[in-house]
């Protein structure tokens, strides 16, 4: 069986759709999950989201073990976790890590992620179309 492509989100995107729509748009979070398993199509993927930092860390502890790839939008973690940052290091295949807006048009806090330190890729400033680019972006990271 193939392994799955996990797909981890941070604090706040639970609430997509309802969460100031002019930076982050009104597709909800089960819209975003609904495009990637169209995307993936026959590939498993798992899908989570926690406002919850160690929740995030063990789903990345799980994808050491099972996992083929991470796609990961951190979110507010992008910028203080240096723990989910000491999971990812640890993950031997490809990491994409996604955001929903362009974080370098927006504040400077919003400019130095950790997590882009151990990333394959990034994909910033798509809207909620990221996600399922960075699913097809997966699949070519592997072939490769």
């Amino acid at each position: 069986m193939t392994k799955p492509i996990f797909v981890i989100n941070g604090p706040n995107l639970n609430r997509l759709g309802k969460r100031e729509p002019e930076i982050y748009g009104t597709t909800t979070l089960a819209e975003v999950e609904a495009m990637c398993r169209q995307a993936a199509g026959e590939r498993p993927l798992r899908f989570h989201q926690s406002n919850i930092e160690g929740e995030i860390i063990n789903w990345i502890h799980e994808a050491i073990d099972e996992g083929a790839g991470i796609i990961i939008n951190p979110a507010a973690f992008t910028f203080t976790s240096i723990a989910i940052l000491d999971a990812l290091k640890m993950f031997p295949g490809p990491i994409i890590e996604l955001h929903i807006s362009n974080i370098h048009k927006r504040e400077a806090y919003y400019h130095n992620s950790f997590v882009s330190k151990v990333a394959t890729a990034v994909i910033a400033g798509l809207g909620p179309k990221g996600y399922p680019t960075a699913v097809q972006a997966m699949e070519n990271l592997q072939d490769s």
